[in-house]
C-alpha cells in the first residue's frame, strides 16, 4: 500500500532550505526502517514536504 504525507509549516513559513530537507530526509527514512516501511520518494519545498511510503499489509492470525 502507497500513502502520501504532506507535512506543511505553522502559517506555511518558509523556513526549509535544502539542508533542512535533507536532514529530514534522513530522519525519515529512520524512522521508515524502525517500523519496515520503504521511504519510496521525498522531496520537499520551503513550506513543506512531500513522503511517498510503501508499506506492505498485515494479517493478523486467523
Amino acid at each position: 500500500m502507497h500513502v502520501h504525507l504532506v507535512f506543511v509549516t505553522k502559517y506555511r513559513r518558509k523556513i526549509f532550505d535544502q539542508d533542512a530537507i535533507e536532514k529530514l530526509r534522513g530522519y525519515f527514512a529512520s524512522v521508515c526502517a524502525d517500523f519496515d516501511v520503504e521511504l519510496v520518494e521525498m522531496d520537499g519545498e520551503r513550506d513543506h514536504v512531500h513522503l511517498l511510503i510503501n508499506y506492505p499489509p498485515k494479517t493478523g492470525d486467523i
